[in-house]
């Protein structure tokens, strides 16, 4: 059988009393990632040396491939921006959108990946749960 394209490496940052953050590493892994997660109860600064807009904060950071990815960002989004390579220092999704990956349950929530850091923020995608629209 042909081999699955390897994914890059992806480093999460995360409170280690947070539950939906490690749905979202689970999410990561289900789709190829290997992800290394480092915990640490004092997210502000990992935020602040990724120059993450405060607009758009959410409750991990990671980085992958030189970008920086905020909050519950589908996999799929990531891989997309990796492909393009668009200008910009990262993708985000600010909050916690209900059906997100790892925000399972409940009715899924319309929401944006936004692309950050060359310019205004600006819409890179929009999803509902896992599925782009």
């Amino acid at each position: 059988p042909p081999r699955a394209e390897a994914r890059p490496a992806i480093t999460v940052w995360k409170d280690p009393s947070c539950g939906c953050c490690a749905g979202w590493i689970e999410h990561l892994r289900n789709n190829g990632f290997v992800a290394t997660v480092i915990e640490t109860a004092d997210m502000p600064p990992i935020k602040t040396r990724q120059q993450v807009p405060s607009e758009l904060t959410s409750c991990h950071t990671a980085v992958v491939a030189g970008y920086t990815i905020e909050g519950h960002v589908p996999a799929q989004a990531i891989l997309r921006l990796i492909a393009e390579k668009p200008a910009g220092r990262g993708l985000a999704v600010p909050g916690m959108p209900a059906g997100s990956p790892g925000m399972e349950g409940g009715s899924p929530e319309l929401y944006d990946v936004v692309l950050f850091g060359d310019g205004a923020p600006r819409r890179f995608a929009r999803y509902r749960g896992e599925k782009p629209v």
